[in-house]
């Protein structure tokens, strides 16, 4: 058989494999959201606001595939580093938001929507340019910071200030080491089926999460 009666199949390979993943973290998705670096427990000193700080965005599948998302999307763009940090800063104000007692409406359907959102983004050919691309994260940033603050609420000024500082590291460094990769892939690697196939994956993540909090 020629191989063009496999091109159809080919063409599949990348929905077919970000199903899977779907389907994987459907049934891990309910553990994710649930699991908290310190047990539940809050905060009560600088280590333990720190170490929070820096676990939070990375068990949490949901919030780690949009930093993924943000630093691969900001790969080969002019001012890509912008991109990330202006989602970090937001994440900030939105954790703020939640510390002093103010509501953000469907926070956590906000998240997955915004996961979806830029694996859409990174999946397809064109893109926004950076200006547009740093709003959009800055704006996903209200809602992941937001969520964040569950965490530190209730806590002192030592283990709060540890926390946002923990949090926007590892944000930020993931971001950036995602950004490095995205431009290896660009520059060294020139496959666009690579990147596509990681923004069907982020993509699908974010429709697992989507349809746990609204039929789970």
């Amino acid at each position: 058989m020629s191989s063009q009666n496999f091109a159809p199949f080919r063409q599949l390979n990348p929905f077919i494999l970000s199903a899977s993943l779907g389907i994987l973290f459907l049934s891990t998705a309910q553990q994710a959201l649930a699991h908290h670096a310190l047990g539940s427990e809050t905060p009560t000193n600088f280590f333990e606001g720190f170490i929070s700080g820096l676990a939070h965005p990375v068990i949490g599948l949901d919030h780690l595939a949009f930093v993924v998302a943000i630093g691969l999307i900001a790969a080969g763009q002019i001012n890509g580093t912008i991109i990330p940090a202006g989602f970090v800063l937001a994440a900030l104000v939105g954790t703020g938001i939640h510390v002093l007692n103010f509501d953000l409406p469907a926070a956590e359907i906000a998240i997955a929507l915004s996961v979806v959102t830029f694996g859409v983004m990174l999946a397809i050919p064109r893109k926004p340019n950076w200006i547009v691309l740093t709003c959009l994260g800055a704006i996903a940033g209200l809602f992941h910071g937001y969520a964040y603050g569950e965490a530190i609420i209730g806590a002192g000024m030592i283990p709060l200030v540890a926390y946002l500082l923990g949090f926007s590291l590892i944000q930020y460094g993931v971001a950036m080491l995602a950004r490095a990769v995205g431009n290896l892939i660009i520059h060294k690697i020139p496959n666009r089926q690579i990147m596509r196939l990681c923004g069907l994956a982020i993509a699908a993540i974010g429709i697992v999460f989507m349809t746990n909090l609204l039929f789970g």
